[in-house]
């Protein structure tokens, strides 16, 4: 079926755009928070004990990530806390690695939409939805054939996550014309040494580019 592209270019308009937390303080507001209850204190609580973490250099710092928070905007604080040697490892989802940092460093976005849509509307247009954002699947369709890519060129033998993940930002690094956000977070973890970790690597858009470098080998 032919993809209506004039329905699929109205809907993949507004771009998500990624918090700097660098340009605003927030002290005084998370300051005001641990005097109140909830979340609100917890949030406080958790920000004196990273603090604390900070200041211990004896402490291994363990960022977590799930893929919902970057494609919703949250990656560049990601990067930030890299960048700023705030962070010693990370763990994250495939999605958060694939789908949404490497897919945005080859210059593709993510989009406001709605969680109101037309679900079937949206695949005859190959969009993919994440609650209320957008993903064109034929860019994360351009993804898994990079994966493959960077597969086809790695010599035969098993890989850990965190071996293929610093691959991928070797392979960004090392090509700066296909790198087109060029602080993504797996090429500032790659460039900064910080080890990404992910246990369900290929549960994610990687494992379509994986099965097809493994069903394309020659042996």
């Amino acid at each position: 079926m032919e993809i209506n592209r004039q329905k699929k270019a109205e809907l993949l308009q507004r771009a998500v755009k990624h918090i700097d937390i660098k340009s605003h303080d927030p002290r005084g507001l998370i300051n005001a928070y641990k005097e109140m209850s909830f979340s609100a204190r917890e949030l406080g609580r958790a920000c004196e004990i990273y603090e604390g973490m900070l200041e211990d250099n004896g402490c291994t710092i363990i960022l977590t990530i799930a893929g919902s928070t970057s494609a919703a905007g949250c990656m560049q604080i990601y990067v930030d806390l890299v960048r700023h040697n705030m962070v010693d490892i990370i763990v994250a989802t495939g999605a958060t690695v694939v789908d949404m940092d490497f897919f945005e460093a080859l210059g593709f976005r993510h989009y406001r939409g709605t969680q109101f849509a037309d679900d079937g509307q949206l695949r005859d247009l190959y969009i993919d939805r994440i609650y209320d954002t957008f993903i064109d699947e034929e860019e994360l369709q351009h993804c898994d054939r990079t994966i493959r890519e960077i597969a086809d060129g790695m010599p035969p033998r098993p890989y850990s996550s965190r071996e293929f993940i610093s691959e991928m930002g070797r392979w960004l690094t090392a090509n700066p014309a296909h790198a087109v956000k060029s602080d993504s977070l797996v090429q500032v973890a790659y460039e900064r040494g910080v080890p990404i970790f992910c246990p369900a690597f290929s549960d994610s858009s990687a494992g379509f580019g994986l099965v097809a470098h493994q069903v394309a080998r020659p042996d």
